[in-house]
């Protein structure tokens, strides 16, 4: 008699993001650069973009780059490589504004017109979008409709967390219908302690150990079977970016400290877990 075969799972795909602005467009730091002034700074996104890349195509990883109208438009050569390496072009807005500091009207034009130069530029259809800092929450119900207005099939706007600039944290931990033909797809977290913790990546990567993210996703992966979400940003690779010496405090430490480690961290997260697009993560096989 044979002996009883033991069935192993399939290891699951995550979605890697990637959202495509430079230094000088987050939110933390746009007292200091006014967007009259964007235009006359040193951009460094075209390289840490490229490093990017590299590293992608080394571990065999896809992903989905949320890109800037306002970048694609100076770096349309950059957007298309994106595009033909075979990662998905997805919609960061046009000019990085919060969606809760605009007005329905001006919010819909913004991401119609970021929609219409991305897919103009990359010459594909642009399905996905996401709000500047997680900006869509208890201020802006609204904004589900202007996306799904728009013409977006899934929105990554929402982050099911606790925090002093963004965050709902009683919204759906995995994705979840919201507009008629809109999924919202939120970055992901564990539960603990009542409350959701955040494992999805930004500032969280950075500041806390790797092994931190790296067992918030496995428990995602092991136990709730479903796939993670992650997210970073080109400027979290490049220790080498201007300091504002004039930011506050808080600023400087969310966004420069652990700089120089975050590449290593990213090499690592690349190897250890399986890593594609978004659209082909959850809207191939919608989990609900």
């Amino acid at each position: 008699m044979s002996a009883p075969t033991t069935q192993t799972r399939e290891p699951i795909v995550n979605a890697l993001t990637i959202d495509v602005e430079d230094y000088f467009q987050v939110s933390a730091l746009a007292s200091h650069f006014p967007k009259d002034r964007w235009s006359s700074t040193e951009c460094r996104v075209e390289r840490n973009v490229h490093r990017i890349l590299e590293l992608m195509h080394q571990h065999e990883a896809k992903g989905t780059f949320f890109t800037l109208g306002w970048i694609a438009e100076r770096y349309p050569k950059l957007v298309r490589l994106i595009a033909m390496e075979g990662h998905e072009i997805a919609s960061h807005g046009y000019g990085h504004e919060r969606a809760s500091d605009q007005t329905p009207e001006a919010f819909l034009a913004d991401i119609q017109l970021a929609k219409v130069v991305l897919e103009d530029i990359a010459d594909c259809e642009v399905r996905g979008y996401r709000a500047p800092s997680f900006s869509v929450g208890y201020s802006n119900p609204w904004a589900h409709d202007c996306i799904e207005a728009a013409g977006y099939a899934y929105s990554s706007s929402v982050y099911p967390v606790k925090h002093d600039h963004y965050g709902v944290p009683d919204a759906p931990r995995f994705p979840y219908p919201v507009a008629k033909g809109l999924l919202e797809i939120p970055i992901t977290t564990v539960r603990r302690f009542g409350r959701n913790w955040p494992v999805g990546g930004g500032g969280y990567f950075r500041l806390l150990p790797y092994p931190v993210s790296a067992w918030g996703i496995r428990k995602v992966n092991a136990e709730d079977r479903r796939p993670a979400i992650f997210y970073f940003h080109p400027w979290e690779i490049d220790p080498g970016q201007p300091v504002v010496k004039e930011a506050s405090a808080k600023t400087r430490f969310r966004h420069y400290v652990n700089l120089e480690h975050t590449e290593a961290r990213l090499e690592r997260l690349l190897q250890d877990f399986a890593w594609g697009r978004m659209d082909d993560v959850f809207l191939s096989a919608t989990r609900i």
